[in-house]
């Protein structure tokens, strides 16, 4: 089955390093030829690992302390033994919300953009249109503060809720997918017949608003700078060659998806109590085009006005289409057949396309709740903590082999040694944080950059000693 066209999605590289810690520090190991600085780094690593995770230990803490005053369980029971007054409570929230953010950057989460947003939309294994209703989500919490924060630019919808990805994959699914290349077929015959009828123009007027918007969004991907964005190809059915003769033969679809979202928000109040708990839901591999399917407070979905309009619009269509035949061919029965025939089959076509589509939504919802939400709550911040701490720490150790097998660098240099060394080794790509990683190694004090912008590295035993016994190997000596 051919393709008509490759639709192809440009996003932002991701700076996650997509190595496991130990798979990253076996490798490096291997790579150094004597055995005793084999031993000496192998030591480093966890120095450096019990450090980084001592830094973090007190922000961690608070993160964890203040959220337990927010959480949607357990939350409005302490909040009410600690006395606070409202003023108290919106200076906590905020508080939170700034950890929150923080942490989401070090462990390299990215705020969803309008823009992504715009570029996810599609249909993939969702058809139906999400809804939020507004009316059930609170409105001043994220407003008041990117109010405070006002470096931060948030996307339209973040007055509501918040949305964090990390990580980009694909998913194949393949089948024979008989239903959707009828309803194409269905469709692009109504297109014809419109067309024939020259009653096309009159459709192209209802439509022309949404054809407007997706030309935008297209042009605005193609005009991207490529080495600051990764592509990705999105292989529907509606860009394929669809015919009769391969309508019963297997075919391969393939929708980019996101490795890791995370969605923050919080319900509205009611009109007796004030809602002060704060949602943070975790969730995997979620495709592109279904990402509406994780937005909190979804209404049912149902036949929404444009389909209801799509049934006037035909029946109004086919009528005009058998007077029009009736005068100008002189009532001949077969062209009268076939116009009945194609309206009465593109009604039909709507709703069982809605039927269909209702049936993959409760799929889907079984789905998100047993296998795509990976936690919530507490659960989702122990394991943001524990990212930032991996990525501090796969930072630090390849920069510092890096240095230690290279030889001085600027940072522009470090950098591209770093990434290349994640693609020639693990067969990986990221856009390598050289900053933060330098950073952290002048703050341990084994890597010092000279007056030329050159950074350069201790000795590995020399690091060793600098850095110094740390309370985890004090521990394990008694």
């Amino acid at each position: 089955m051919g393709k008509k066209e490759k639709e192809i999605i440009q996003l932002e590289r991701e700076t996650v390093i997509p190595i496991l810690k130990s798979h990253l520090i076996l490798t490096l190991t291997g790579l150094i030829e004597d055995s005793s600085d084999r031993a000496e780094f192998v030591k480093f690593c966890k120095k450096v690992e019990y450090i980084i995770r001592a830094w973090y230990h007190l922000q961690f803490e608070e993160l964890m302390q203040l959220y337990s005053f927010f959480d949607p369980e357990t939350g409005a029971q302490k909040l009410e033994q600690q006395n606070f007054s409202p003023e108290d409570i919106d200076i906590l929230e905020q508080n939170f919300l700034t950890y929150l953010f923080q942490v989401m950057d070090k462990s390299n989460f990215k705020m969803a953009t309008d823009e992504e947003i715009n570029v996810a939309s599609g249909k993939y294994l969702l058809n139906l249109p999400i809804i939020v209703d507004d009316s059930k989500l609170d409105k001043e919490l994220l407003r008041r503060y990117f109010a405070k924060h006002s470096s931060i630019k948030p996307p339209i919808y973040a007055d509501k809720y918040i949305i964090f990805r990390r990580g980009i994959g694909i998913d194949h699914m393949t089948g024979y997918f008989v239903t959707e290349k009828v309803d194409i077929l269905i469709t692009r015959l109504w297109a014809l017949l419109l067309n024939l009828t020259r009653l096309e123009k009159l459709w192209r007027k209802r439509s022309s608003g949404q054809q407007k918007k997706d030309v935008k969004k297209n042009d605005v991907i193609n005009s991207k700078a490529d080495q600051d964005y990764v592509t990705v190809e999105r292989i529907r059915l509606e860009n394929m060659d669809i015919s009769i003769s391969n309508l019963l033969s297997k075919t391969t679809i393939q929708e980019p998806v996101f490795e890791r979202l995370i969605v923050v928000y919080r319900r509205a109040s009611t009109k007796t109590e004030k809602g002060r708990g704060i949602y943070v839901r975790q969730f995997q591999k979620i495709p592109m085009a279904d990402m509406e399917i994780v937005l909190p407070e979804k209404k049912n979905p149902g036949l929404t006005p444009v389909d209801w309009v799509q049934f006037l619009v035909s029946a109004i269509v086919g009528l005009v289409a058998v007077i029009s035949s009736i005068q100008v061919h002189k009532a001949d029965t077969r062209i009268i057949f076939v116009v009945l025939s194609s309206v009465i089959g593109y009604c039909a076509k709507i709703y069982l396309s809605y039927q269909q589509s209702l049936a993959t939504y409760q799929t889907l919802i079984t789905q998100l709740v047993y296998d795509k939400q990976l936690d919530s709550g507490r659960g989702t911040l122990l394991h943001l903590c524990d990212n930032v701490i991996q990525q501090e720490v796969k930072e630090v150790i390849i920069s510092f082999f890096t240095l230690m097998q290279e030889g001085k660098a600027t940072r522009t240099d470090l950098d591209k040694r770093c990434e290349q060394l994640i693609a020639n080794k693990f067969g990986e790509s990221c856009n390598f944080e050289v900053d933060d990683a330098v950073e952290k190694l002048e703050k341990l004090g084994i890597v010092a950059e000279d007056t030329h912008g050159e950074c350069s590295c201790v000795a590995l035993k020399r690091a060793n000693d600098i850095i110094g016994a740390t309370t985890e190997e004090l521990v394990l000596a008694r």
